[in-house]
């Protein structure tokens, strides 16, 4: 009876000790949840197992034991449990899985396809573009940090550098954070001093200094770090990713998503935030459609490419997805963010399931409010772009930043920064998006808007709206090609005697299979040498 109640004891002090360290949500759909009573019944089972003595025997020149050296007793309960639990888990997911639910996850994102990238997407405003990525963004804020001699020995600058709009601006945003256990220590009575912020546009980095220091951070201890506090406020709540944002009037918050599961851990959605003051841990849960509008981060990037790849991979059921593969696409390697209307987007490219080095398109999803556009742009992936520019210097051995879409003078076009080694910015370079190996760099200093006009005249291209493009059905007289950078080219003379070019990304699956007095239905831009921009048969 004495040992029995000794067990509880320890288990309710491993129960406590485990909660505050793991910090589960207290819902069933919650895989840490289950990861916790699994650890406590695992416990339970370790406390309550009873060591049996065992003969050894030997004979026949072998060893045999003899009895059982593990005595379970009631104990053997909490492994029927773990196994209960570990197979549950294992059957509940099978049934929520996309095998039986391919429609299900499909839908998981609407996808507005039928949007018009030069109607859309305004002509790119030099003055309010985001040049600078993420580690430009770092290597700055941590210089900044550096010039700071009464803080830098006390704190260090956090990797977050949120891009938020504020007031009108395009800037990353980032907290500081105590340095070590120590330094909380000796610091937390008033806690983190303030943030740094970086604007994106001009490069300009600044720290702001609070009155009041924020008390709430993921590196303070106790009950002032961050998912401690919030789990203390909301138990049964299972948290998403974490970003520093400030409101209007540079107030810091920490910005947390609430999330929600099928089954156990699967089809993640986010079904709201928790707004939680960073000075006195004061907090406001909102559901996502009631989301305040300073607030530009409430989906992050890698689930919405979950999301858009179920979109893409699901479409025609389950098993099309893995063997047939008719019309699967996904997204490409790496994003990024655009800055429109007061809102922050994600970018990335779509392509087919089948790695070709070519886009399909790309996706524009408001990090707020999820509205997601795909617009049909077929032509380089990023990393093809990436490594077109890095080829035009590659004696310098500069590398190429993840690109940003832009709508130049109605094109679809790549703009990126070429760092060196320090990863300071040392030219731009335009890559055009349907051929990327229309490609030119320019010297960072001469400014963005002298690389921009360098582009342009190096390829002579002109204003190409939608509503400009000619429809029209030709009959094929003449057709030759040409193999230029690696890339097919297709010129073509109709029964008019109009003269007409198109790469072969423009249709690949047509194009080489053209011949005299073929009928073709074109879209083109007018010029000299009609441009074809899309074509079918």
């Amino acid at each position: 009876m004495k040992k029995s109640f000794k067990n509880i004891i320890i288990m309710l002090i491993f129960a406590v000790v485990l909660f505050y360290l793991m910090l589960p949500a207290i819902n069933l759909t919650s895989p840490g949840f289950w990861m916790y009573i699994i650890i406590l019944l695992f416990i339970y089972l370790i406390l309550n197992t009873k060591m049996v003595k065992s003969n050894i025997v030997f004979s026949q020149n072998n060893l045999n034991f003899t009895g059982n050296p593990f005595n379970f007793g009631k104990a053997k309960y909490a492994l029927v449990a773990i196994c209960v639990i570990v197979i549950g888990m294992f059957v509940i997911n099978v049934i929520c899985s996309p095998l039986f639910n391919a429609s299900s996850y499909a839908n998981r994102i609407e996808v507005l396809d039928t949007s018009d990238f030069t109607t859309d997407i305004k002509e790119v405003d030099f003055n309010s573009i985001p040049l600078l990525d993420k580690d430009s963004s770092r290597k700055l804020g941590d210089r900044k940090m550096g010039q700071i001699t009464d803080l830098v020995s006390q704190y260090v600058v956090s990797n977050l550098y949120t891009q938020i709009n504020y007031n009108g601006e395009i800037v990353r945003v980032t907290p500081l954070e105590y340095a070590s256990m120590i330094k909380y220590f000796t610091n937390s009575k008033n806690g983190i001093s303030g943030y740094i912020t970086v604007n994106s546009v001009t490069g300009e980095s600044n720290l702001v200094r609070l009155e009041e220091g924020m008390r709430y951070s993921p590196s303070a201890l106790f009950f002032e770090n961050l998912k401690r506090q919030l789990r203390i406020q909301y138990p049964t709540t299972i948290f998403g990713e974490s970003n520093f944002e400030i409101d209007n009037e540079g107030n810091p918050y920490w910005i947390v998503q609430t999330i929600k599961y099928r089954g156990i851990g699967l089809k993640k959605e986010v079904s709201g935030v928790i707004v939680l003051n960073a000075i006195d841990g004061t907090s406001v849960r909102y559901n996502k459609d009631e989301v305040p509008s300073w607030i530009d981060h409430v989906y992050d990037a890698n689930l919405i490419i979950e999301q858009v790849d179920n979109w893409g991979e699901y479409n025609n059921g389950f098993l099309n997805s893995i063997f047939g593969q008719k019309n699967v696409i996904n997204t490409t390697d790496g994003y990024t963010y655009l800055a429109i209307d007061d809102d922050v987007y994600m970018y990335t490219g779509i392509t087919s399931v089948s790695t070709d080095e070519s886009n399909i398109g790309f996706i524009l999803t408001n990090l707020r409010t999820k509205e997601t556009h795909f617009y049909s742009v077929p032509g380089a992936e990023e990393y093809s772009a990436m490594s077109s520019a890095e080829g035009l210097v590659q004696e310098k051995g500069y590398t190429a930043s993840f690109p940003l879409l832009v709508n130049l003078k109605g094109r679809p076009t790549y703009l990126l920064s070429l760092k060196d080694q320090a990863g300071l910015v040392k030219m731009y370079s335009f890559v055009d998006v349907e051929d990327y190996q229309k490609v030119s760099v320019s010297d960072s200093s001469l400014g963005i808007e002298a690389a921009a006009e360098k582009y342009l005249n190096d390829y002579n291209f002109a204003p190409s709206k939608v509503s400009d493009r000619i429809e029209k059905t030709i009959t094929v007289k003449t057709i030759t090609t040409a193999v230029i950078d690696g890339t097919t080219y297709y010129y073509i003379i109709d029964t008019e005697g109009n003269l007409y070019s198109t790469s072969i990304k423009i249709n690949r699956s047509i194009l080489p299979f053209v011949k005299e007095k073929d009928v073709l239905n074109i879209t083109y831009n007018e010029a000299n040498v009609n441009e074809i921009v899309a074509l079918e048969k």
